[in-house]
């Protein structure tokens, strides 16, 4: 099972600590409770837990929901540490925090927006 995430709508990060034994029922519980988001929509949902070594991915891709579980075995996630926040990221942002990269690059070059001439 591969699949193309990079034309998904939206890519959330749970921030803060998760209960990495939740399975997929308690995260979906978790979504819809506590940041009043709909599991079902086309997103992709990323937790951590304490020791951000590892994060649980989690799609609804139309037939049923899909988990992804990795273990990092070399390094640490930036997991931002808001208990009670939830991001919207972009795919840049996600190449950046599985990268083990900060969410937020200040050396990067930023979009521009159009200017007038």
């Amino acid at each position: 099972m591969k699949h193309d995430f990079t034309s998904v709508q939206n890519i959330y990060i749970i921030c803060g600590k998760t209960d990495m034994r939740k399975g997929i029922d308690g995260l979906a519980t978790l979504i819809q409770d506590s940041f009043k988001l709909d599991p079902y929509s086309d997103s992709i949902f990323l937790f951590s837990g304490w020791s951000k070594d590892r994060y649980k991915c989690l799609y609804f891709d139309g037939d049923g929901f899909a988990m992804l579980y990795k273990r990092l075995d070399n390094g640490k996630l930036q997991w931002p540490k808001d208990e009670k926040e939830v991001r919207n990221l972009s795919q840049q942002e996600l190449r950046w925090l599985l990268e083990g990269l900060l969410l937020q690059q200040p050396k990067a070059i930023a979009k521009s927006e159009k200017g007038v001439f």
